[in-house]
């Protein structure tokens, strides 16, 4: 695992997100490939995309800023916004 990433995420990051969007949205994991859009393909409003936010930063314990929300488009780029909170939250424990 590269450095800066707690070591007690789930080994498939991927698949545990899709389990996560899954759950808050309902659909089938099936329907949720890591590239389909989450308004176009999964059809998730702004309603849902903040409660899988929410869930993101509850399950993860990570904080993903407002203006990055409407930038994750797909699951793919969900998981790759909470590395990075995941590696700013390990910096920012670094400096304490």
């Amino acid at each position: 695992m590269p450095e800066n990433i707690p070591n007690n995420l789930p080994d498939d990051l991927e698949q545990d997100m899709r389990q996560l969007i899954a759950d808050v949205t309902g659909k089938s994991i099936d329907e949720l490939r890591p590239e389909a859009n989450f308004w176009n393909d999964i059809g998730i409003d702004s309603i849902k995309a903040i409660e899988i936010t929410v869930a993101i930063e509850r399950r993860y314990k990570v904080r993903i800023r407002d203006e990055q929300i409407p930038k994750i488009t797909n699951i793919r780029e969900a998981v790759e916004a909470v590395r990075e909170a995941l590696r700013k939250k390990a910096d920012e424990q670094k400096q304490v």
